[in-house]
């Protein structure tokens, strides 16, 4: 298990404040946040190549706060690669191997062991320089799985592929850690890839942990403003449920009142996801549902998708197929129903 204790981290006027957390024996878990928010710091002070002010690094119950990286037994895949351009591929994946004075035999297996799991035989007589992003990519992690590794340290593994190979990417991703089981830590800024691969997700925003849960609680369940942005839930109020409500809660916001399940009480947020809300011309009636009349103010085409702004009051932001956009015949100025279900607000 990975045990992160109280570390703070300074450089310059930057400052990565009280982090604390832990990351379980198999566990693939994200880090998450904006540009600038001290995730790749938090990666490199982890692995020891950045200084810490105070706090505690454990790794399987091993203090490990003033040792190197070498002394750590962690394997860490570099944002922009650093593969020597004068090796070949195979002589970048053994150079780790090689500092560690193994045998011959010993390096021969473990690039065989790495080069089939990633398959990346064919590649292994190339030079870095006639790489693609990707290739590279797969070289620097294959180069950090090569040692066998204590913990794995991806940082933002999959900026320099291309979009239309992201998913496939993802998913090789899921299978190399569900053959491994290697405890990792992995760095990204995009939301969708912390969901898609992370067991658990941590936010960071301004040097500090904003939130730690599965994908579900995150990106569901956001704690804060800053958190329900990031994972654009787009829908975000600030109102309040009164005192002595009975039965049903209330959210009251500008005039309307949200049905919604929450046991807290006094000024508060509410979020909901675009995707939740149901757009008709009729309205739908259910006693689980919160429904309104409002007009359509602006319709933001993002090709397969549609957002639609609906102003009851407040404005919300609905999601739909862009197919059901031409079914309804929607336009602005145009007078739609908005449906929810009041488990679908998020409280905070």
């Amino acid at each position: 298990m990975i045990e992160i204790k109280d570390l703070c981290v300074e450089l310059g006027s930057f400052l990565l404040k009280d982090i604390t957390f832990d990351v379980q024996d198999g566990e693939y878990f994200v880090l998450l946040g904006p540009t600038g928010a001290g995730k790749t710091v938090l990666l490199e002070s982890i692995a020891g190549l950045k200084p810490i002010r105070s706090g505690q690094v454990r790794i399987n119950g091993r203090d490990v706060t003033l040792l190197n990286l070498e002394k750590r037994n962690i394997g860490f895949a570099f944002q922009d690669n650093v593969l020597y351009r004068h090796l070949s591929v195979r002589d970048n994946i053994s150079f780790g191997l090689q500092w560690r004075r193994k045998t011959r035999r010993e390096i021969e297996d473990a690039i065989d062991r790495v080069v089939k799991l990633l398959d990346i035989t064919h590649l292994l007589k190339r030079r870095p320089w006639s790489l693609s992003g990707g290739e590279s990519q797969k070289i620097a992690l294959a180069r950090a799985l090569a040692i066998k590794p204590d913990l794995l340290l991806l940082d933002e593994p999959l900026s320099a592929v291309d979009p239309e190979m992201r998913e496939a990417t993802e998913r090789e991703l899921k299978v190399i850690h569900n053959r491994l089981r290697l405890t990792t830590i992995h760095v990204t800024h995009d939301f969708e890839e912390a969901i898609a691969l992370g067991d658990r997700i941590a936010v960071l925003g301004e040097g500090r942990i904003a939130q730690i849960g599965t994908p579900e609680q995150i990106f569901r369940h956001p704690n804060s403003e800053f958190v329900a942005r990031f994972v654009m839930t787009r829908n975000i109020f600030e109102g309040k449920v009164p005192d002595g409500s009975e039965g049903q809660s209330v959210f009251c916001v500008e005039g309307a009142k949200l049905a919604v399940v929450t046991t807290l009480r006094g000024r508060l947020h509410a979020s909901i996801r675009p995707e939740d809300i149901l757009i008709s011309r009729e309205p739908l009636h259910s006693s689980t549902f919160n429904s309104f009349q409002g007009t359509i103010t602006r319709i933001a085409n993002r090709g397969s998708v549609v957002y639609l702004i609906v102003n009851v009051p407040p404005e919300f932001t609905c999601l739909i197929l862009h197919r059901s956009l031409e079914e309804m015949s929607l336009e602005e100025k145009q007078k739609v129903f908005i449906t929810f279900k009041a488990s679908a607000v998020n409280i905070f």
